[in-house]
Order: structure tokens, then sequence, then C-alpha cells
């Protein structure tokens, strides 16, 4: 599988009792890893012992130290240097179970830096299966990057999967992705104009009419086909006319919720990888989402936990 992550970061992800604006805090505990929605879904890959390849912009000092960092955990990387220094995000976990994460936009690319990208991007994809486009694009990115990078893998042969919101997830729409997979937040934000990023579960009646409604507008837009994840309520399935819906397991404790739609595109596209069907493939994903919510580490799985809870998907 060949990620497409550009955005890469530095997850700071921070421990404490209470959040409270205006105060000076100290945290409990501290994990300093490299971040990125792209890192995640190869974090997926390592741990589902899958070959994959990571594609992600390295600004400056900083953006060669996530590139040794991610070395050392074993993801292989294939980094574009560009100017500036990498991004940091920081990631607040109170005892409550409140998460508040704080995302920094990253350098800006210069003229240039993007076709450089896609042209390693091509390079890399002779022989993949699966493009997994996942993440923000960095300032300055083309707003149809990701599009471009579907128009590539088309053009191989590859199965193009798109994990973004905004304008990006339009433009891939209109590019024909083969699978794009917004949350709910970002597939009514795209299509409704909300501006709200947070998915709340509520009442799951109204939670799934809205998901699948949401899923047929994204596939009517041009995608072929759509997966609009709710939280731990489930996700929408559009294939065609036809839509569905499919429930999260249970799980046994939510430890870190960061990066569970990067684990669900992770084990969705390697499902698609193996040749799955796409409704075994997006139970797959489910099943690896789930078990992510379970570890401390975005992106990090048991392979065995992810077989139990696909069992109850």
């Amino acid at each position: 599988m060949l990620i497409a992550g550009p955005n890469l970061t530095i997850d700071r992800t921070l421990a404490i009792e209470e959040l409270r604006p205006g105060e000076v805090l100290r945290f409990d505990a501290a994990a300093v890893t490299p971040g990125g929605k792209g890192v995640n879904v190869a974090r997926v890959a390592r741990e589902m012992a899958a070959g994959a390849v990571l594609l992600g912009f390295v600004p400056g000092r900083t953006g060669a130290a996530v590139a040794g960092l991610l070395a050392d955990e074993g993801i292989s990387l294939r980094g574009v240097a560009v100017g500036g220094e990498i991004r940091s995000t920081a990631v607040i976990l109170e005892r409550s179970g409140r998460v508040t994460v704080f995302n920094e936009p990253g350098p800006a690319l210069a003229s240039g830096d993007w076709e450089r990208f896609e042209a390693e991007v091509a390079d890399a994809l002779e022989g993949q299966v699966v493009l997994a486009c996942s993440g923000s694009l960095p300032p300055a990115a083309p707003v149809d990057g990701y599009a471009r990078l579907v128009s590539l893998a088309h053009a191989r042969g590859a199965v193009a999967v798109v994990d973004v919101g905004g304008a990006a997830l339009d433009a891939a729409l209109a590019a024909g992705a083969d699978v794009v997979t917004p949350n709910l937040a970002e597939a009514e934000g795209l299509l409704h104009g909300r501006a709200d990023e947070t998915v709340e579960a509520g009442d799951a009646e109204i939670v799934r009419a809205r998901g699948m409604g949401a899923a047929l507008a994204l596939v009517a837009r041009g995608a072929r086909r759509a997966v609009v994840t709710a939280a731990e309520a489930g996700a929408a399935i559009a294939d065609g006319d036809d839509a569905s819906w499919v429930a999260a397991p249970a799980v046994t404790s939510v430890v870190n919720p960061i990066g569970a739609g990067d684990a669900f595109v992770g084990g969705l596209a390697l499902a698609l990888e193996r040749g799955e069907p796409f409704a075994a493939a997006v139970a797959a994903g489910i099943a690896t989402a789930s078990a992510s919510v379970e570890t401390d580490v975005a992106g990090v799985v048991v392979p065995g936990r992810v077989a139990e809870l696909l069992a109850g998907v």
C-alpha cells in the first residue's frame, strides 16, 4: 500500500486532570511521536505486518528529525524536503475522557514543491494496488492536490482511497475517487456548510439517517463509493444507489480516540489490497478503528484485538 500523507507533524500527547484555559498548567505525562493522519495509517499497516510506504513532506531540521523517528518505528518513508520547519500537534487528554486537539497548519509550500511530491507518488505507485490519501494539505498546496493523485492512481490501475475534508474532498469527488471516508462532520461540512469538526454520536436513528444521506450525496457528487464514519456509533456506506449502516462493536475502554478514523482507513485499505469485497473491507476498517481507541498512541493496534472486534461487526 502507498500512503500519501503530505502534512506530517510532531504529536505531543499530554495527560492532565483538567484543561483550564487562562491558567499555568502542568501535565501528568507526555508522549512525543511522529504524527499526521498518514503516519497513523502507516502504523496500522506496520502493526498488521503489511507492507506500506508513506510519502510526506519533511520541512527543515525538524522534518529530518521526524524522518529519523519514523525510521526508528519501522515505517518506510519517502520524504520530500521543503523549506520551513515541521508543524506540531498537541493532543490534550483529560481524566474525564474529553480530548482537545491543537493543530498547526505547517509551513507553506513553495513553487514546484507539490509537483515534486506528485512525481514521487507517480514513481512509488508502480506495482501498488491501493493509494491512500490521508490528512490535510499543507498551506499553498493546490486544492485539487488529492484529486490529481487520484488521477495518477487510476492511470496505473490502483484504487484511490481519500480521507480529507473541505474543498480538497470536493475536488477528489469530482476526480472520481474510488472510496472517500470523511467523518460525519466533514461530510456535512462539505454538503451543508457546517463548520463543526466534532462528531457526537447523539440519537442513533438520527445519526444513521444523516450518515446514509451524506454517503449517498457524496456518491452523487462523483465518488464511486463512500463511507461516512460517526465515531462509536459506526459508519454509513454508499455503493451506487444503495446505502447501509454498520454498527461499531463495543470496546473495553477508550484510552485515546485520536486517530480512530485513520485506523479505519488503514484497515479498509489493507483489506482492499488483499482483494476483499467492499463490505468486508469496511468491516475490517471499523474493527481496526475500534481497536485503536484502546491504545495510547494513534494508529497502534493489537492484531489479535482487531480480529476479536471484527467478529462483532
